[in-house]
């Protein structure tokens, strides 16, 4: 996984409730085993007619918008389980997601695919997007080591699970980060070994 330490990005409002995994990705294109190329079919329905063509007043569409965060409504990534929703967000480039509710296991399976879900108040999320709205190329600063979210001057903490925050900051998944800690493995099945004896 790539490191997520710091970023500084522009962003995409996405100004709606209740986005379900199956709305971030379609049942139908579920069939790949890879994360690569899932992307280009991230909210797919919303993003293009039935004919193929692209939905012009949706907002990945517009050029307006651009940038590796995603401002989405209350309730990001509810619905089913599916891994591949964070997968087609990391794919089409986001390496993090704002809102101000997630589900608890888009919440998982993003953080375990390197994909930051920074969880801020309602009242937070609305002038994030009112911010956008006035200046589309505002800038966001995110902090992973600091836990902080820079706006505007104005400085927002946020909560991350200590472990996934080590892993997010070195780009460790479970097993790189069981590697990390080898050493430390090794002289603690030493001492319990030796205890055993």
């Amino acid at each position: 996984m790539e490191k997520l330490d710091k970023l500084v990005s522009t962003a995409v409002p996405l100004q709606i409730e209740d986005i379900d995994t199956d709305q971030i990705i379609p049942a139908r294109f579920l069939k790949a085993i890879s994360k690569v190329g899932f992307g280009e079919n991230l909210f797919r329905d919303w993003r293009y007619a039935s004919d193929g063509h692209e939905i012009a007043d949706f907002v990945l569409n517009n050029p307006i918008y651009k940038g590796s965060i995603l401002v989405a409504g209350r309730n990001f990534g509810c619905g089913s389980s599916r891994e591949h929703a964070a997968w087609a967000l990391g794919d089409y480039g986001f390496k993090v997601v704002i809102s101000s509710f997630f589900a608890d296991i888009f919440r998982g399976n993003a953080l375990n695919n390197g994909l930051l879900p920074l969880q801020v108040s309602q009242q937070t999320l609305e002038e994030i997007f009112r911010t956008i709205e006035k200046d589309p190329n505002v800038l966001l600063e995110i902090d992973v080591e600091n836990q902080t979210l820079n706006l505007n001057d104005q400085s927002i903490t946020f909560d991350i699970d200590p472990y996934k925050k080590v892993c997010l900051i070195n780009g460790f998944d479970d097993i790189d980060y069981l590697l990390s800690i080898k050493d430390e493995i090794d002289e603690y099945e030493r001492r319990a070994g030796e205890i055993v004896s």
